[in-house]
């Protein structure tokens, strides 16, 4: 098992008491975060045949281990259901740990980038048509397993789940990590993937790139300079993708670090080690 998974493992009995409730079974999961709201959650179990999360079945790697992930307001209990080789089967239900969120507010914005003129609206459409397409893929890679590493270090100016308030008009929250860093500066693959989109212009982000850690794991990079990459490209960890930038809509250069599983966005700054 990874690092990442293992440092996450470390969860007290009374914590697993009032999150976890799960019927009694010879085969319990074992579970390597906490189901805290904006977390990518993986469990494991030897010999597991079929698993579903609230009634989405989801895929297994051949040592038995899933993944799924928590969105920023599930308040809800996640359902998850496992059937053994053997036909044996449990329910484990985990209680969302909830969070506080920051509100940033960002002022010196180009308004058009605040308000979108019409003449850019359907662009803007298209590129989120795209994205939205790159995170439905479910593949069977596996480098979600990995203990990620940071794409590029630097000031955190950005943080998943802010309400963010441009130019003093309240917007969405930010679904990313801002990484602050000199126009140039390399970005590398925070796990092991690959390349299924590269878009050098989208309106709001910029330099675009979606990386594929598998089992509907996707690693979303924003506002780049440059990408040395295509689509199709298998990224080792630690693979060069491209540099820092501040295209799109940004006040400064940064990468913006985004994490999603499948179409829930989930907070990259759980799956690193502080900087």
């Amino acid at each position: 098992m990874t690092g990442f998974w293992l440092a996450l493992a470390v969860m007290s009995m009374s914590v697993m008491a009032q999150v976890c409730a799960q019927t009694a079974s010879s085969r319990p999961i074992q579970w390597h975060s906490e189901p805290l709201q904006g977390a990518l959650v993986m469990g494991e179990a030897k010999n597991l045949a079929k698993v579903q999360i609230n009634g989405l079945q989801v895929p297994l790697t051949s040592e038995g281990q899933f993944v799924f992930g928590i969105g920023k307001d599930d308040t809800e209990p996640v359902v998850i259901e496992a059937q053994w080789l053997d036909g044996h089967t449990a329910k484990t239900t985990l209680l969302p740990i909830q969070r506080e969120f920051e509100v940033q507010s960002i002022d010196g914005l180009d308004q058009a980038m605040v308000t979108p003129p019409k003449d850019t609206l359907a662009r803007i459409k298209d590129d989120a048509r795209q994205a939205r397409q790159a995170r439905q893929i479910v593949s069977d890679l596996d480098g979600f397993r990995e203990a990620f590493i940071w794409p590029v270090k630097g000031p955190i100016t950005g943080v998943y789940g802010s309400q963010r308030i441009l130019n003093g008009e309240p917007r969405a929250p930010h679904w990313g990590i801002d990484i602050a860093a000199p126009t140039g500066t390399p970005v590398v693959s925070p796990a092991s993937g690959r390349v299924v989109l590269v878009h050098e212009d989208m309106y709001f982000s910029g330099g675009t790139l979606f990386v594929d850690h598998g089992h509907g794991v996707m690693s979303a990079f924003l506002h780049m300079d440059r990408i040395d990459v295509t689509e199709g490209q298998q990224v080792p960890q630690g693979a060069s993708l491209g540099t820092v930038g501040a295209t799109g809509r940004a006040t400064g250069p940064h990468l913006d670090w985004r994490v999603s599983w499948r179409n829930v966005r989930v907070d990259a700054g759980l799956l690193v080690p502080k900087q």
